[in-house]
């Protein structure tokens, strides 16, 4: 018979038989009325102590079945590597050894965010050190770890629930499971956001180029920060850095503005910034960025500050009229018509008045520039960076306890890192191109008008 041809039709005493070759069955005939006795035959001994074993384990679920599936998998990689570097145990080998089998000891392997102890093949060379797995230190690898945390921790679990959140691997290997007790949990996140804040605050900027700069402070767990995003020349948002103090403490905000233009961030064809009603913020990019710096002044930080000085009575009304300014394609007669609200405000509150005059021109930044639709509205507040914040304290919500030191920034860092991966790209991202032709020839005259006037 033609046993290595699947599915060739023969003759035989009982007939036609269509039979074909399964691995590790034999020949099988499908024609057969007696089929399924023929493969329970066949199978017995082969898989039936595998399938009463995963019959067992998949009572505990079927991830914990595969996780001790899995386990055995890899301690088969493991002695599989072994025996590549040392040849196959019991044999004799015809050329000189260079790597020997050292018997095995404990160890401990990464697995859904917790580590389980297993036992580990050992090989040394004949100088007697150590021959390095690269199996076991990739299973091992304390970075899936670590991520694990910070993921769970962000998405909400306390360091006491942390275990809560894992994913079933089954009694045995639970009961074995460690770095799931809260110190370990605490400390290992506070490592890993520690060093997140530090390649936050410190990576290079200057392999993109950034048309928009949004900066804002805001209050978080009780004390203020100022935040800064970026967005690329293709609309790409990218958290740029945070620092903790006032948006009017003038040398907080420096240390921010300059620490961007460190890292990289280049003024190269000017950056448009758009800014909270700070003057500290304000102050900071002009000495540090000059005439490469165009201001764009936060219209919804102005209304809240004109109407919290105003009368509740006038409010209705002074908030349509600034609307009504915001939508004037004319940035001049906008400009003016708000100067005529401040006159009529000013015989009612001077204060509400003052703060309407104050940086009114940069409230039509956006509109000199010629930027309407989408682009507009994304650029003419700073509610990208009030965005990126809300999440930021929707991940922090369940802390309940804030410590002195850098809990406060290590946790903003790694709330604005995983906003990052949420982020879409700016709307009105199409009209990016017009802007940076707009920047580099607005930067470029108002540098021909310093060098003038110097």
């Amino acid at each position: 018979m033609g046993a290595s041809h699947t599915g060739t039709a023969v003759e035989g005493r009982e007939g036609s038989l269509q039979y074909t070759i399964r691995p590790g069955i034999g020949e099988v005939d499908f024609s057969h009325r007696r089929l399924p006795e023929q493969l329970a035959e066949r199978l017995a001994g082969k898989v039936g102590k595998e399938l009463v074993l995963f019959a067992s384990r998949i009572r505990e679920g079927l991830l914990a079945a595969s996780v001790a599936i899995g386990l055995e998998a890899m301690g088969e990689l493991m002695e599989a590597e072994v025996t590549e570097v040392a040849g196959p145990k019991g044999h004799h080998q015809k050329q000189q050894r260079t790597v020997y089998r050292h018997g095995d000891e404990a160890g401990a392997v990464v697995l859904g965010g917790r580590k389980v102890p297993v036992r580990r093949p050992r090989a040394r060379s004949i100088d007697g050190g150590e021959v390095h797995l690269e199996s076991y230190d990739t299973f091992t690898s304390l970075d899936l770890l670590t991520e694990h945390m910070v993921v769970a921790m962000l998405a909400g679990l306390s360091t006491r629930r942390y275990p809560v959140g894992l994913e079933p691997v089954g009694s045995k290997v639970e009961a074995d499971a460690r770095s799931t007790s809260r110190s370990a949990v605490s400390r290992r996140f506070v490592a890993a956001t520690g060093a997140r804040l530090n390649a936050f605050r410190s990576r290079d900027l200057s392999g993109q180029r950034f048309l928009v700069v949004f900066a804002d402070g805001f209050d978080f767990a009780g004390q203020t920060m100022v935040g800064a995003l970026g967005v690329t020349a293709g609309g790409t948002k990218v958290p740029l850095g945070v620092v903790q103090g006032s948006a009017e403490n003038a040398v907080v905000v420096r240390s921010l503005i300059s620490g961007l233009r460190d890292r990289g961030l280049s003024g190269d064809g000017g950056i448009l910034f758009v800014l909270d009603g700070g003057k500290a913020l304000h102050g900071a990019v002009q000495d540090v960025y000059g005439a490469e710096g165009v201001i764009q002044r936060c219209r919804l930080h102005k209304e809240r500050n004109v109407l919290e000085h105003g009368p509740e009575a006038e409010r209705g009304w002074t908030l349509a009229q600034m609307h009504r300014a915001w939508k004037n394609p004319d940035a001049d007669e906008a400009a003016r018509g708000l100067r005529t609200l401040a006159s009529r405000l000013g015989e009612v509150n001077p204060d509400a008045a003052g703060s309407l005059r104050e940086g009114l021109d940069e409230m039509f930044t956006v509109t000199r520039l010629g930027l309407s639709g989408p682009l507009l509205k994304s650029l003419y507040s700073t509610n990208c960076v009030e965005s990126m914040v809300d999440i930021v304290r929707q991940r922090c919500r369940n802390v309940k306890r804030w410590q002195r030191g850098d809990m406060r920034l290590r946790w903003a860092a790694a709330g604005m890192l995983a906003a990052e991966a949420q982020f879409r790209r700016v709307n009105g991202y199409r009209q990016l191109p017009q802007l940076a032709a707009i920047l580099v020839r607005v930067t470029a005259d108002a540098e021909s008008q310093l060098q003038a006037s110097a």
